[in-house]
């Protein structure tokens, strides 16, 4: 009680200043506002922005977690591959946890602490309240990148996606691409060494490169586009035992995550679903392609193309992306017969980027951009053939 009556008092000797901002979304980031309506009908719900965005890092806290222990456990069984025989008994430790929040938190703060910090720098220039759109934002960033990614490289990336992917478009609801994507397409190819590779997934990894004992993170995905056989069986990549992104490689605890933005309403089961079909029905084009014997063994593209084709929506990143960003309300199509256009290539052309770009296996990213990018068109002529149906009834009606 002492310390929401201080924020009031706080709030309230503030109340007209350039500071205003700061504080009005502090105070109402913890409590309900105090403010009160004085005339007019109102619509009264608890389900406001700052609820909705906790109830999506909420479904990414398992994630979070989950990824502090894979970091660790990932590091270890990289210097002793006998860790790898039982992941299970070997991976919720306490060294394994204690070296990942050591690589992980800082990623988390300098995500939170930059990204807040240009939210409060504009909200204060522009004279208008803080935006919650970066609480998501601020903890996606830090589970979509890989685990020894240099601090100010994230610093300079989360400013640039911020200002550049958000701010320039008028800020959370105008934007037109995902911010988190944004700032993680910035990473790739402002500095694509530290992004792609089998050395940048394993703490330690990229510090011994040439060394004898040098340690090694090939990705499943990697694996396949060199045509090599993965020494990750599929079920270690539905639980997570593997190499990846920080918060990526669990599909177990990502579905989850679905499962209850799906229960509480917040993401899109329609995007989600669509988007698994999408990927599905390329990965059994792929698939008939190679049965067909139109792509022989050995070919550059071999490896992913006749990868069984349910394979791929627990291997990389297609998971977490189909969950978490593609069902981004602002970024997203709103229609709902959008939303089924709009999820299907998403999956449709992840997969196809995957198998088409060796070099970069993992084709997520730029899909759920691409689409971003289409998703205000989708709904354009779904909207139009609305209408063009309901006046060919009215005509009908009126004949």
């Amino acid at each position: 009680m002492g310390l929401k009556q201080n924020l009031h008092k706080l709030k309230e000797k503030y109340r007209g200043t350039k500071m205003a901002p700061a504080f009005n979304a502090l105070h109402t980031f913890l409590y309900m506002p105090n403010e009160t309506t004085h005339s007019g009908s109102h619509v009264r719900v608890v389900d406001d922005l700052k609820r909705t965005m906790n109830t999506v890092i909420m479904a990414l806290v398992p994630c979070l977690i989950f990824g502090i222990f894979n970091a660790g456990y990932q590091h270890y069984a990289a210097i002793d591959g006998t860790l790898r025989l039982d992941p299970l008994a070997n991976f919720f430790t306490w060294d394994n946890f204690a070296l990942g929040a050591l690589k992980v938190l800082p990623l988390v703060i300098i995500s939170y602490g930059v990204g807040l910090l240009i939210e409060f720098i504009f909200a204060i220039i522009n004279k208008h309240e803080v935006e919650e759109g970066y609480l998501v934002t601020g903890m996606l960033v830090p589970l979509i990148v890989p685990i020894d990614i240099p601090l100010w490289m994230l610093t300079v990336a989360v400013i640039f996606g911020v200002v550049i992917g958000k701010e320039v478009f008028g800020g959370t609801g105008m934007n037109i691409l995902n911010p988190a994507l944004t700032i993680r397409a910035f990473l790739f190819f402002a500095y694509p060494t530290w992004m792609s590779g089998d050395k940048v997934w394993v703490h330690g990894a990229k510090e011994m490169t040439g060394q004898p004992d040098a340690i090694s993170g090939e990705t499943i995905l990697g694996s396949l586009a060199q045509n090599q056989e993965p020494i990750y069986s599929i079920w270690d990549s539905f639980w997570g035992f593997i190499p990846g992104s920080v918060g990526e490689t669990s599909t177990f605890l990502i579905l989850l995550g679905a499962a209850f933005l799906i229960y509480t309403k917040i993401g899109s089961w329609r995007i989600m679903l669509s988007a698994v079909i999408g990927a599905l029905a390329m990965g059994l084009i792929f698939n008939g392609v190679v049965n067909a014997g139109w792509i022989q063994e050995g070919n550059t593209f071999y490896g992913l193309m006749s990868e069984t084709f349910w394979h791929h929506l627990v291997i990389g990143g297609l998971a977490f992306g189909i969950v978490y960003m593609a069902t981004d309300p602002v970024t997203g199509s709103q229609t709902n017969m959008g939303k089924w256009y709009y999820g299907f290539f998403i999956g449709f052309i992840s997969v196809l980027i995957r198998v088409f770009n060796p070099a970069y296996p993992e084709g997520v990213m730029l899909a759920i951009l691409l689409m971003n990018v289409f998703a205000p068109t989708i709904d354009h002529y779904v909207v139009q053939g609305n209408i063009k149906k309901r006046m060919k009834r009215l005509k009908a009606k009126t004949a």
